[in-house]
C-alpha cells in the first residue's frame, strides 16, 4: 500500500512575483510562512498557509512558459478554497476589482461556488461548506 495521508503542497509558478505574493497574501489573506530568494535560480520561493495549515508554494522564474488555466483544460483543472459565506468572500474579492462568475449551486452537494482568476490566470474556486 501506497499510504498517502494527506496533500502536503500545491506549487504555483507566477509571472509576476510581487503582485501574486499581494493577491494570496493580502487579498486572499493567506498567511506568510516563510519566503526565500533562491539567487542561483533568480526564483523566490513564498511558503503560505491555508487556516493554520502550510499548503501553497508560490515560485518565481524568469520567463515561465505559458499553460492553458482554462478550468476544461487538460491538467489541473483548478484550486478550490472552502469558506463559509460565499457572498461575503465574493464581495471582498470584487471590492479588490477581481471578477468573479456568478454563485452556481452544487446540483449533487446543493452547495454553492463560483470561480475567479489569480493574476496569471489561474483558475480558482469558492466553495461555500
Amino acid at each position: 500500500m501506497l499510504g498517502l495521508k494527506h496533500i502536503h503542497h500545491i506549487a504555483i509558478i507566477c509571472t509576476n512575483y510581487e503582485q501574486s505574493k499581494r493577491f494570496y497574501v493580502e487579498i486572499l489573506g493567506l498567511t506568510l510562512v516563510q519566503e526565500i530568494y533562491r539567487a542561483e535560480r533568480q526564483s523566490y520561493k513564498l511558503d503560505l498557509a491555508v487556516a493554520g495549515q502550510y499548503q501553497i508554494e508560490l515560485f518565481s522564474f524568469p520567463n515561465p512558459a505559458p499553460r492553458p488555466s482554462r478550468p476544461e483544460a487538460a491538467g489541473l483543472r483548478h484550486l478550490a478554497f472552502a469558506v463559509e459565506d460565499i457572498e461575503a468572500s465574493v464581495s471582498h474579492l470584487n471590492s479588490y476589482g477581481i471578477d468573479t462568475e456568478d454563485i452556481r449551486i452544487d446540483e449533487y452537494t446543493g452547495r454553492r461556488f463560483t470561480f475567479f482568476a489569480d493574476p496569471d490566470g489561474l483558475p480558482l474556486e469558492l466553495y461555500e461548506e
